[in-house]
């Protein structure tokens, strides 16, 4: 299944197990949010009986290149198959998957998740305030937590993937995407970013080295990917490039563009330690230390995705300034952190 258009009320009967007076007898739907690997929708059901629910449906990408990268970067199916055996199984809040379906080959597939109105969307370009950063890291502990150092991780394979020539690829693939980078947005890029990316993009085998202790990260945990309770909860989406990393890089990517630069320089030791206290309450033998520096080299992780996704995904005008502000927040991040320090260790 491909797109919203092929949703009826006889598939969804029998995708979701409904019948007698909770079978579908019409359905509505209109597009969803601003993701650009892949194309979202409110589906509201009509039910036998009179009644209404919603459900948010997930597809490929309508546009060619983004699908195309979903495919290559295996996103699709990491979603798909994070629903269906890791979901279950991790403390952190995540929407039910009520339908999680892939043909791998084509890169077909299809989600239906929990509608999670009234929690609201983060807001990427206008950042968020402490109590709702506490909060999403907490989170974060959920997933990071469980799985802690755990060595069984190497064995799920679309999780780990084919790491080396993933890796070799990237690391090709990266340095002309800097240079197509800075020639598609040099009117709009500060110093910053141009000095913090010839530090990381000069040095991408550092970057990619192999380090100790991971654990399941989501990958790209910002706000635009978080749904906000009116109770204060915070609900994950949007796992196409969860792997096998280290866990405080996680921690530092959604800090470093998660909070307007002023705040985040006020309160990142703080946010930190929140975090690794929810670690170590949580039973994870963790030196304050050694998380600390892996929150450090984690924070080019940020600069490397808004660059490399950029350059990647359909081109929009909320894209652009979204990556824009990644770029800009990031390589500040990494240049307050003094990070650079950290990358051959």
């Amino acid at each position: 299944m491909d797109t919203v258009d092929a949703l009826t009320p006889t598939w969804l009967d029998r995708a979701l197990e409904l019948s007698g007076p909770r079978s579908v007898t019409g359905l509505e739907q209109r597009p969803l949010g601003t993701g650009q690997m892949c194309d979202s929708h409110r589906i509201r059901l009509t039910h036998a009986d009179g009644t209404g629910s919603s459900l948010i449906a997930k597809f490929p990408s309508s546009d060619p290149s983004s699908r195309s990268t979903g495919l290559l970067l295996r996103a699709y199916e990491k979603e798909i198959r994070f629903y269906q055996q890791l979901a279950p199984t991790l403390p952190v809040r995540t929407p039910t998957a009520h339908v999680a379906a892939i043909d791998t080959d084509s890169g077909s597939f299809v989600l239906l998740l929990d509608d999670l109105d009234p929690a609201r969307p983060g807001d990427q370009l206008a950042g968020c305030d402490l109590t709702a950063a506490r909060a999403a890291l907490g989170e974060l502990v959920g997933l990071h937590a469980p799985r802690w150092g755990d060595p069984a991780l190497a064995d799920i394979e679309w999780l780990v993937g084919d790491r080396g020539p993933a890796r070799d690829m990237m690391i090709g693939l990266l340095g002309s995407m800097w240079t197509g980078f800075v020639d598609r947005y040099r009117d709009r890029l500060e110093a910053h970013v141009l000095e913090a990316g010839a530090i990381v993009f000069d040095r991408l085998e550092a970057f990619y080295r192999d380090r100790e202790p991971t654990t399941i990260i989501h990958g790209d945990f910002r706000l635009d990917n978080l749904m906000f309770h009116p109770d204060g909860t915070v609900t994950v989406l949007d796992w196409q490039t969860c792997t096998v990393g280290p866990g405080p890089a996680d921690a530092a990517y959604f800090v470093g563009a998660g909070l307007l630069p002023e705040l985040r320089r006020a309160h990142e030791v703080e946010l930190f330690e929140h975090y690794h206290r929810g670690l170590v309450d949580a039973g994870v033998v963790v030196d304050r230390d050694d998380c600390w520096n892996a929150y450090r080299r984690g924070t080019w992780a940020g600069l490397v995705m808004a660059v490399g996704a950029s350059m990647l995904v359909e081109r929009t005008e909320r894209g652009d300034d979204m990556f824009m502000a990644m770029a800009s927040r990031h390589a500040l991040q990494a240049l307050d952190l003094d990070a650079g320090e950290l990358l051959d260790d």
